[in-house]
């Protein structure tokens, strides 16, 4: 049963990387992860990180709202992999709501 559980979690593993590579592409010459780029990323990852998170700035909720949500949510099913980086997941979750573009994501 052990062996059994190892080989679902690196079949995860493997599905999510291969998600995350589906999702990596060039926009504009720029590399993209959920359809959000490493600026925009990098724009939202205070108000996601930390014991005192701010609120999300202007360039964080713009990036947002090219987000592709649905690949974000693979990233909520494996909150340890964002957790390993400093994301907090229920954060960044929020955060649609808090750049008040509708409700927190439903994953």
């Amino acid at each position: 049963m052990e062996a059994y559980k190892k080989l679902v979690v690196i079949v995860a593993l493997v599905l999510l990387a291969l998600a995350v590579e589906s999702e990596a592409m060039l926009v504009n010459n720029e590399q993209s992860f959920c359809r959000m780029t490493k600026e925009g990323l990098n724009a939202c990852a205070p108000a996601v990180s930390g014991q005192n998170p701010l609120p999300p700035s202007a360039l964080c909720c713009s990036a947002l709202k090219t987000a592709d949500f649905q690949c974000l949510c693979l990233f909520k099913k494996y909150s340890n992999l964002l957790s390993a980086y400093g994301i907090d997941p229920n954060l960044a979750m929020q955060l649609p709501a808090k750049c008040n573009l509708g409700q927190p994501i439903r994953c």
